[in-house]
């Protein structure tokens, strides 16, 4: 495997602005943010995509919509609503191949999104 982006923000060889930090996942703000809150929440493990996913990963993910819940609430959103999104494969426009939620809100979301 050649180097991921994301796992370089988790190995800390690349800084973020990280906004939390646990065992399983890191969420940082995005650098092209699409809302006035944009943040992104990774695995720390290494996981390409939404494709990728076992059995075994249904805790991981549980703990990650928790977790943007959360940020959600401290960030405060949750009055007013957010959008989580997960982008998965070429055609979902994922641009970076490791497993990440989009956490966008702090404006109004037009539907349907693309």
């Amino acid at each position: 495997m050649g180097s991921c982006l994301f796992c370089d923000l988790v190995a800390g060889k690349i800084p973020c602005d990280e906004v939390f930090s646990d065992e399983k996942s890191l969420a940082f703000r995005d650098i092209n943010p699409q809302g006035p809150v944009h943040i992104l929440i990774i695995p720390k493990r290494h996981i390409g995509a939404m494709t990728e996913l076992g059995d075994e990963d249904t805790e991981l993910m549980g703990s990650m919509l928790v977790t943007a819940a959360r940020i959600a609430q401290a960030e405060g959103l949750a009055e007013q609503g957010y959008r989580c999104v997960i982008n998965c494969g070429r055609d979902g426009c994922q641009s970076v191949d490791h497993l990440h939620f989009h956490l966008i809100g702090g404006r109004q979301m037009g539907w349907p999104p693309g």
